[in-house]
């Protein structure tokens, strides 16, 4: 498999949930590491009737305007060549460091899929934790996410300030059948997963700009934000409000760009943020 799969797959996992490696962070601190989450059980796949219509696609991912590739690997078949693809990209260390080497574009699009909702699936993310634990400061009745917790995404966010998002929109395109073939196979035979990403997108760049402090509460083991307003967002906006402002500030304006790039003929009557949770 050529490298641009590679970079096709980089560009959901780094601009989307590049920001997720820090999932479990938010909500624990200083304690035995979680029991996994489970993840969302996706609807079971429902034959549609005979006469049922297509549903409609919002976002039409639009026709490669590169040279096909000689041939795409199966969707079970991925995982060897992505790991060689992306090791011979970013340096084995890197890869070592930061991916999670199986199922690499199911992880993606199951990622994509729950960014959206109340709760994300922690074993199914592409991407390694962020080092570290999570940061917070002040007395236990009065307690912050710290300034310095921000330093941990460094790495995320630095992927993400480098990325040529019109290059990787392109390679994406071209190897769009795989990421289609992974989100019907969650359980969406009739979805289009450019809508779900862009739907991701729409969700992400939604996140509320919050200054500091951002207060917490810990009514039991986990971490929670003190303000209700910001316990009840979606999964993937808490990640970003927890990485701080100038860190989302950045991954915003790379979405921003990745949005543009991969929506072909943007649909106004979908509203912006209407994600399913």
């Amino acid at each position: 498999m050529n490298r641009s799969l590679a970079w096709g797959a980089a560009v959901m996992v780094v601009i989307v949930i590049g920001a997720a490696g820090g999932y479990y962070g938010y909500r624990y601190w200083r304690g035995t590491p979680p029991a996994p989450v489970a993840a969302e059980v996706p609807p079971a796949p429902v034959q549609p009737p005979a006469n049922a219509v297509e549903p409609a696609t919002h976002y039409p991912i639009g026709a490669s305007t590169g040279p096909a590739p000689a041939s795409l690997p199966s969707l079970a078949m991925s995982d060897s060549a992505m790991r060689t693809a992306l090791t011979g990209l970013i340096g084995e260390h890197a890869f070592a460091q930061w991916w999670v080497p199986e199922s690499i574009i199911r992880r993606i699009v199951v990622t994509v899929d729950n960014l959206p909702r109340a709760r994300m699936s922690a074993q199914s993310r592409p991407v390694r934790s962020a080092p570290g634990s999570f940061l917070t400061e002040g007395a236990d009745d009065a307690r912050t996410i710290a300034a310095a917790n921000a330093a941990r995404y460094a790495p995320y966010v630095d992927m993400v300030r480098k990325l040529d998002i019109a290059k990787l929109a392109e390679l994406y395109r071209r190897h769009y059948a795989l990421f289609q073939q992974a989100y019907e196979e969650l359980g969406y035979p009739r979805g289009y997963f450019n809508d779900r990403l862009v739907q991701t997108i729409d969700d992400l760049l939604a996140a509320p700009e919050v200054s500091a402090p951002i207060a917490l509460v810990q009514p039991e083991v986990m971490y929670r934000y003190a303000d209700p307003q910001l316990e009840a967002l979606s999964a993937g906006q808490k990640i970003l409000v927890r990485m701080g402002r100038a860190n989302a500030a950045i991954v915003k304006l790379k979405l921003r760009e990745l949005r543009q790039a991969i929506v072909d003929v943007p649909n106004s009557s979908t509203p912006v943020g209407n994600a399913a949770r």
